[in-house]
């Protein structure tokens, strides 16, 4: 009975003597050359004899690694290369210079480290044992977390990755982890370990190697493809001269700190005065979308003003608001029949942070008969008080314009045309960042309201200035998009119901985002003063026909600005790019800034009214009393439009200022939007 097992003996003896000679091959040290004796008379000049030992003997770059290896005792390095050999596991671990630095880095260099990683073990391993069984990886993955986060759930790094397993943004949400301004379920020890499993099992689906998964876990899985198909190596240590320093250092780091945790004992890493933590049973509170503040819950249960913060480590902020969605808070379960003997309506009052409490009433002074109270500061600054409201309800200072978003619309075009933000639309509309919008869409714009100017005037007035400064401001006018506009007087009307629809025309014209619309706006001051002087005389045939020309060159003339292209000009003025090259007589579609282009077709495809029909008008109404600034003003010819290719009324009426469809086929007889190629159209009588 004793032979065999002296046998047994001496055969783990053989094997384990055997298994680190192989492992502790050090690189031969070249014969030491020795140099030639001098005779010299300088007695300063010595001659230095290297050791064959000597570091300095071989001219090579100092390997912290190999540095390590070198001042290890060789009966330490025996005794760990032994011990991470008989660990039993599915996951391979190779023993060398590299893992050596990193366990003497864990057990004697950063001792402290380790220790309160070991503080925190019993807190967090079951877990991750748990989840590691329920989807059949290798048990000692649980190690992983320590090198990632040193088992602090909300650990960040500077790159942005977060929690227990750091995973990055974008990898969360593939793993469909939340995360919003009040919650990130990646601080959520559960859930994110839940999230670990998944990815490492797909991670090892793809190449069946765990120091390979390991490495995409920390690297990418995508960049280990690419370094693999550019090298054709297979193996983590044939891909390690070709990997980032990070990488490199990730798979040594893993095997060296799960022999550290394993072995503490043997090194004396666990000690009476470290503070351990345990896993305890906890239970759950379901919100429902209240506001709950988690301070006021730590007093309730007596305890410190932190301590559901780290029962509950995913919440960002102390509190909850209203309306969230369900949430399940995390307490401890001791602290249920204190709980049920409050009530939830209580603990839910009681609970309430100070924002969603109703804020208190100012008092108001005591009214007493025949007695006016003592005026404030702010109310003596003011004045007197106004009289809104024997006036009426007072007027909104904006007006809601919903915009319906056509072809080609983006939200930075909309923002621009309007004056406002990007931001501002999104909020108003509830649109996320980073997504666009839809032909077809209706958006809500908040524009300044209009000044309610007096029903008997006709003229339009100018929009005060709104004093909010989150309120839209007044869309950009022609001169400010870079188009060259002259300003024409309004034609006065024949009859009362003419005047009141160009005026009409006129509003209607400024609170629509068309290319150019541009109108006469005179103050009312001016207005009145024009109406109490006589009228001057109508102008002849010959100014009005050289007005129109010179109104008709300036309202398509454009300089080309920096940033323009074609395509955004013809988007904007709701033209084809073919028409502009073809107007302009460009060879190819590319623009410099301080370019001319015209924007309409050019004068032989516009034909104007004969001057007899403009002489007629001029004398019926020099005839006619002239008693405001309208009449004073001569009727100029209509104008005529011969359609060009692409043309449709929406682009015709467009081009032309303060035109709509509507009056173009009330102008032309018109039953549908279809129109010819040649056909002419009267587009207004300007």
């Amino acid at each position: 009975m004793k032979r065999p097992i002296r046998a047994s003996v001496l055969l783990l003896m053989a094997a384990a003597f055997a298994r680190p000679a192989a492992a502790q091959t050090q690189p031969a040290v070249p014969p030491t050359v020795q140099p030639e004796t001098v005779t010299s008379d300088d007695t300063v000049q010595v001659q230095l004899q290297l050791q064959p030992d000597s570091l300095v003997a071989e001219p090579m770059e100092v390997d912290s690694a190999r540095l390590a290896w070198l001042q290890t005792a060789p009966d330490l390095r025996d005794l760990v290369c032994d011990r991470i050999g008989c660990f039993e596991t599915d996951v391979p671990h190779t023993f060398n210079g590299m893992v050596m630095s990193y366990v003497t880095y864990f057990t004697s260099r950063n001792r402290t480290y380790t220790q309160r990683v070991l503080e925190r073990e019993n807190l967090y391993f079951p877990l991750f044992e748990k989840y590691l069984a329920k989807y059949g990886l290798p048990q000692d993955l649980k190690y992983l977390s320590v090198v990632e986060s040193a088992l602090i759930p909300t650990a960040k790094s500077k790159v942005g990755a977060t929690g227990l397993w750091q995973f990055m943004g974008p990898t969360a949400g593939d793993l469909r982890l939340k995360r919003d301004e009040w919650v990130d379920e990646r601080m959520n020890p559960e859930k994110s370990t839940e999230a670990a499993c998944k990815h490492l099992r797909y991670l090892y689906g793809m190449f069946h190697d765990w120091e390979l998964v390991l490495a995409a876990y920390n690297w990418g899985a995508g960049n280990m493809q690419r370094v693999m198909r550019r090298t054709g190596k297979k193996k983590f240590w044939e891909l390690y001269p070709n990997l980032p320093k990070e990488t490199r250092n990730y798979v040594p780091t893993f095997t060296a700190i799960m022999y550290a945790m394993k072995y503490a004992e043997q090194h004396q890493l666990h000690s009476p005065e470290l503070k351990y933590q345990y896993a305890q049973e906890m239970d759950t509170l379901q919100l429902g979308g209240r506001a709950f503040d988690l301070t006021r819950m730590s007093q309730a249960l007596g305890l410190d003003s932190v301590a559901m913060r780290r029962f509950n480590p995913e919440l960002r902020r102390s509190y909850l608001p209203d309306n969230y969605r369900p949430y399940a808070l995390q307490y401890p379960a001791s602290a249920r029949p204190l709980l049920q003997e409050v009530g939830r309506a209580t603990l839910f009052d009681f609970c309430r942070p100070q924002s969603a409490l109703p804020q208190p009433l100012q008092p108001l002074p005591v009214r007493l008969a025949g007695v006016e109270p003592f005026p404030k500061e702010e109310i003596a600054a003011a004045g007197p008080p106004r009289k809104a409201a024997d006036e009426g309800a007072a007027i909104s200072r904006t007006r809601r314009k919903v915009h319906t978003v056509k072809r080609g619309q983006d939200i930075a075009e909309l923002a621009e045309w309007y004056g406002v933000s990007a931001a501002q639309l999104r909020r108003w509309n509830d649109l996320p960042k980073g997504r666009g919008v839809k032909p077809g869409q209706k958006l809500v714009v908040f524009l300044p309201a209009k000044d309610n100017a007096p029903a008997e005037t006709t003229v339009a007035v100018v929009a005060k200035k709104p004093a909010a400064p989150a309120v839209a401001a007044a869309p950009r006018t022609p001169a400010e998009m870079g188009v060259r506009v002259t300003k024409r007087p309004v034609v006065a009307a024949d009859k009362p119901g003419k005047a009141e629809t160009e005026a009409e025309m006129v509003t209607d014209a400024a609170s629509e985002p068309a290319l150019v619309k541009a109108s006469t706006r005179v103050p009312l001051a001016a207005t009145e003063k024009a109406e109490k002087e006589p009228a001057p005389e109508p102008a002849t045939t010959e100014t009005a026909a050289a007005q129109v020309q010179n109104q008709q060159a300036a309202a398509v003339e454009y300089v080309v600005r920096k940033g323009d292209y074609l395509t955004k000009l013809a988007r904007e003025r709701g033209v084809s790019v073919e028409q502009l090259v073809a107007w302009n007589n460009l060879k190819t579609q590319v623009v410099t800034p301080g370019q001319k282009l015209r924007l309409a077709a050019p004068a032989d495809s516009e034909a104007v009214a004969e001057a007899p029909a403009a002489k007629t008008v001029a004398s019926r109404r020099a005839a006619e009393p002239t008693a405001t600034v309208r009449k004073a003003t001569p009727e100029l010819p209509p104008r005529v439009h011969i359609v060009q290719p692409g043309d449709t009324l929406y682009n015709i009426s467009r081009r032309y200022q303060g035109v709509t469809v509507e009056q173009l086929r009330k102008l032309n007889h018109l039953k549908t939007d279809e129109v010819k190629l040649g056909q002419k159209l009267i587009v207004a009588s300007l």
